[in-house]
């Protein structure tokens, strides 16, 4: 290193250049470093502010630093300039660092342990237009930051700048200069020829640390977090208010509220206003994003409002549309579990009441049409108007199933005597549509979704299991997603959870129907034979034959 400085030809100015190293300066009596304390709980660094912080600061002075990041602390994020640790401390940039490497050791231990490395453009390296350049040889402090996962950054920075933006840091170099002692007041104050140290430890992201600074020397901090971006944004934010820097925080809340969030950008956010309490004035746009703060009985309406649009939806894509987006978001297995409207019962069976009102009044209408006049006033067909309020039964069964609420429903749809009458005098091509409500509720219990009472099962298939014989042929041609296989099964399955006598009676029924219309009737053939056997055939035979 000297045989490099006696070459330097003495016209040329000194060029800046940057250095990694594995220490700071060592402290001396006229070099003492001050040390920021870091909290080792997180929780902790928020739970007392100081009087001297911004109002709900979650760090101050006397509690020392805390902070969180992503970045790997060993990347050398920019270069400063190359300097032995004693060099020049007036002459630099706004900040310098020296970030030190595992790599760099093993490379300087194989060559010279005096070997330095140079910039090849150092002076590319100002902000042009940031204001640094007025700052330039007035760089008297020296930050250490100590990565709480190892790594070190050593930033050189001007103390007229931390004073005038950080409260934290005003009252650690505050305290620096009250311990120079008469000594540097016979001298004029004149601190800048001194070195402040301060040292950060557990520090968790050194690259946010560093942002955070740089921002001091920023005219127009909103401009740079538009290129920072959001993610990052956040964790300078936190930074910021834990070193009491009042513009930094008051920016990147202008800057967070403007802007949209992804889910994890969000969910990051969240969790730092959980923590964290700032001005509520400088807050308030952004927690109106965050949080919902109607009353309680305005959240427990919403469901109901939800249900209540769809049911009375007009256009069928947008409301097979909403009718999947309102059932993902209140199934049982939803991923939004945390926090969301609760379905009231008593609301979809209003609901419920109200779409079989209405179907009622349509099949109404047309068991009193015509055949040959289908078309409304509207321009919408008659049958067209009753598939749409089955769809919406069959919608509302399908939540309440999820909800483990439909037993009820099972009582409110074999009690409908009116659409029973209506269904013997209204035309096939649309009573079948009744019928399809009869194949969820058949599908439900056989498949063990839908636990009922034996009274509920004998009375849905006394009122529902004629009309569905008569309406399977329909259901086959207009299946309308519905399985036709599953469906055979489960009305099998269903009708053999209910007493021997009521099977007999039943079955019959199916087996005089199935042998005049064939393919046009469920064929329930394997669940008869079971019924055959466990009414007939006795004791080891019965096990025997079942075990075939």
């Amino acid at each position: 290193m000297a045989n490099s400085a006696r070459r330097k030809p003495p016209s040329q100015p000194r060029k800046l250049s940057w250095c990694c190293s594995l220490s700071g300066h060592p402290p001396s009596p006229e070099n003492p470093v001050i040390i920021a304390k870091a909290l080792h709980k997180k929780h902790d660094s928020f739970s007392k502010p100081a009087s001297n912080s911004l109002p709900g600061s979650p760090l101050n002075s006397k509690s020392g630093l805390n902070f969180v990041g992503r970045i790997d602390p060993r990347r050398i994020l920019s270069p400063g300039r190359v300097s032995p640790i004693d060099s020049d401390p007036t002459a630099g940039y706004s900040v310098q660092e020296i970030v030190p490497d595992p790599s760099t050791v093993v490379d300087s231990a194989l060559k010279s342990r005096s070997e330095s490395f140079r910039g090849k453009n150092e002076g590319s390296l100002l902000h042009s237009g940031s204001g640094w350049e007025q700052y330039e040889g007035l760089f008297d402090v020296r930050l250490n930051l100590r990565g709480k996962k190892g790594g070190a950054l050593v930033l050189e920075t001007s103390s007229e700048v931390l004073i005038a933006n950080s409260e934290v840091f005003a009252g650690l170099i505050s305290e620096y200069r009250q311990g120079l002692g008469s000594t540097s007041d016979r001298k004029g104050n004149n601190y800048s020829l001194k070195m402040c140290r301060i040292e950060v430890p557990d520090v968790e992201n050194l690259g946010v640390f560093r942002d955070t600074i740089e921002l001091m020397f920023e005219d127009n901090i909103t401009k740079r977090l538009l290129k920072i971006g959001v993610y990052r944004a956040i964790d300078i934010l936190e930074v910021s208010a834990g070193i009491i820097f009042t513009k930094g925080v008051s920016s990147c809340l202008k800057y967070l509220e403007a802007v949209p969030w992804t889910e994890e950008e969000e969910e990051k956010l969240r969790g730092l206003f959980s923590v964290c309490k700032f001005e509520e004035t400088a807050t308030q746009d952004i927690l109106a994003r965050l949080y919902l703060h109607d009353s309680v009985e305005c959240q427990q309406n919403l469901a109901r409002q939800l249900v209540w649009s769809i049911t009375t939806c007009t256009d069928a894509n947008a409301r097979n549309e909403l009718k999947s987006l309102v059932k993902g978001l209140f199934s049982k297995s939803s991923i939004y579990e945390k926090d969301q409207p609760e379905l009231n019962k008593e609301d979809l069976y209003v609901v419920c009441q109200s779409c079989l009102s209405s179907l009622g009044t349509l099949l109404e209408e047309a068991s009193n049409t015509s055949p040959n006049r289908k078309v409304t006033k509207t321009g919408k067909t008659l049958i067209e108007r009753i598939s749409r309020q089955v769809d919406n039964i069959n919608w509302l069964l399908e939540m309440l199933l999820d909800q483990q609420m439909g037993e009820e429903f099972v009582d409110m749809w074999a009690d409908q005597g009116d659409l029973l009458r209506m269904h013997e005098s209204t035309s096939p091509m649309v009573r079948y549509e009744l019928s399809r409500v009869s194949a969820t509720l058949f599908i439900a219990m056989g498949t063990r979704k839908l636990h009922c009472r034996a009274e509920a099962r004998a009375g849905l298939f006394q009122a529902w299991f004629h009309p569905m014989l008569a309406d399977f042929g329909w259901l086959q041609r207009c299946k309308k997603g519905l399985d036709m296989k599953a469906l055979e099964e489960a009305m099998g399955q269903t009708l053999l959870t209910l007493p021997l006598k009521q099977q007999y009676m039943l079955f019959m029924e199916w087996f005089r129907c199935f042998s005049k219309h064939g393919t046009e009737c469920p064929n329930l053939s394997r669940a008869f034979q079971i019924w055959w056997r466990r009414s007939f055939l006795r004791g080891s035979e019965t096990y025997a034959i079942e075990s075939r």
